[in-house]
């Protein structure tokens, strides 16, 4: 499986606060415009619930279906885990680590994704415009949870 991992400091943020603001209308904010996808269902972000799009390829629409499978809190961290159970055409295997954790002067926000096509080369193919779509995040991350000064 192939690896992106992607952290966004957010200074003078909480874990907390970050987390409450990880919801549905985060995640609409988060897809690039130049990905068509339409949030069709998102239950949470606790073990069991689901969040489910609809990708509207150029000749055709996928369905994405992902689980939460795992959800860890303590003091200084927040993690939760997304799984695709229905995946597009393209893609055989996908895992989300999302990881708000403190650090000195604010919180940082993690993607650790990892994913395999089924083969190196299109995994190769598929990296770059994946590592685009979740670096896209960034500014909207900090813009969405740096605190007015």
């Amino acid at each position: 499986m192939r690896r992106i991992y992607l952290a966004t400091f957010i200074p003078h943020q909480t874990v907390s606060a970050i987390w409450e603001g990880f919801d549905e209308h985060l995640l609409e904010r988060l897809n690039p415009p130049w990905v068509s996808a339409e949030l069709i269902r998102f239950d949470g972000n606790q073990p069991g619930d689901e969040v489910h799009l609809r990708l509207n390829l150029i000749v055709m629409k996928q369905h994405w279906v992902s689980q939460i499978t795992d959800n860890q809190r303590s003091a200084e961290q927040i993690a939760f885990v997304d799984e695709g159970k229905q995946l597009p055409f393209f893609l055989k295997q996908w895992q989300h680590r999302h990881l708000i954790r403190a650090v000195q002067g604010g919180a940082e926000i993690v993607d650790d994704i990892r994913f395999s096509t089924g083969t190196l080369l299109t995994d190769a193919l598929l990296y770059p415009a994946l590592y685009v779509q979740f670096w896209y995040r960034q500014p909207i991350y900090r813009k969405a949870f740096t605190p007015a000064t």
